[in-house]
């Protein structure tokens, strides 16, 4: 990454499907409290078959690099990740205000665990409203319901 490459969001298409997939699966290795569930190739099969069919996909782009996906589905932010390498400069916040401009609402569930996250989405106006065990997620990991309100 250099400072002079401009960041650009755009709607994912089906061939993003793979680059997608690798962002997801660096950005939940850089936790070393997440449990490895799942294969590089049913990550992909994830992303292709149930994300990009399903829900509104914005991707970040860099120098013709996916660093970064939001999906929407409804009122839900069903997932934000980031390369690694790309946190803490403002894309992010950019995906999940244009993700949410239009949105009254919006609710997304983040792992206990997940301080920077917390730290993330408190900062862009999201509360928790409530705090589970993990019983209702394949982690099994304790996690917070949280939600914005316009």
């Amino acid at each position: 990454m250099t400072d002079n490459i401009k960041v650009a969001p755009r709607p994912a298409i089906g061939s993003d499907a793979a680059s997608i997939a690798k962002v997801m699966r660096a950005a939940l290795a850089s936790f070393d409290w997440m449990p490895v569930l799942h294969t590089p190739e049913q990550d992909l099969s994830f992303i292709r078959d149930i994300v990009l069919p399903n829900q509104q996909v914005m991707i970040a782009e860099a120098d013709n690099d996916i660093i970064g996906f939001i999906s929407v589905k409804g009122e839900w932010i069903e997932q934000l990740y980031l390369d690694p390498a790309w946190t803490g400069q403002g894309i992010g916040s950019r995906l999940v205000e244009e993700a949410a401009a239009i949105l009254p609402l919006v609710k997304l569930y983040c792992f206990q665990a997940n301080s920077g996250a917390r730290r993330f989405y408190e900062r862009h106006g999201f509360r928790a409203e409530a705090f589970g065990n993990g019983s209702t997620n394949e982690e099994g990991l304790p996690d917070i319901l949280y939600v914005r309100r316009r």
